[in-house]
């Protein structure tokens, strides 16, 4: 899927959003020295294994939250957790270092990752829509739908 892909599908489906291009952004802090419209509904997300890479898990979490990798596994009853190498996340969603979104998941074939989704995320979301050049806001909904008619399992846990 292209980034033009994922407009067509919103289109489709008639999924209402807003786009904002910007420079090349790779962390939460560089996009906020954007100072860009909407940057209060950006989303971190966090792309995250076990330690035997069995469980793959998409972390979606509102961009100044710590995440406690120990906590987090004991609510989602996983073995240890850690950070997924950029191998794995090319392989399973097809996205580099600073460009991880819940959007990836259209590139999940097999339907492995699991998309997990902090409680306290607002009614609207920020997030790339396959690049980190621009984001696109949508009602948190909307991508909750998207993710499961993709087939992906999805969570809402507090984080």
């Amino acid at each position: 899927m292209l980034e033009s892909d994922v407009y067509e599908y919103f289109k489709s489906n008639h999924i209402e959003y807003e786009l904002v291009e910007h420079e090349a952004a790779y962390t939460i802090e560089e996009i906020e020295k954007m100072n860009i419209s909407g940057f209060e509904y950006i989303v971190k997300n966090l792309f995250i294994r076990d330690d035997k890479k069995r469980h793959y898990y998409l972390i979606v979490v509102k961009k100044d939250t710590i995440v406690n990798m120990k906590e987090l596994q004991s609510k989602i009853k996983s073995r240890r957790l850690s950070f997924a190498s950029e191998s794995d996340l090319n392989k399973y969603l097809h996205l580099s270092h600073g460009e991880v979104t819940p959007l990836g998941i259209f590139y999940d074939e097999s339907k492995s990752v699991e998309v997990i989704f902090d409680q306290n995320i607002p009614d609207i979301i920020g997030v790339h829509p396959l690049t980190n050049i621009k984001t696109v806001y949508l009602k948190t909904d909307d991508l909750i739908r998207i993710i499961k008619k993709h087939g992906n399992k999805i969570s809402i846990v507090s984080i």
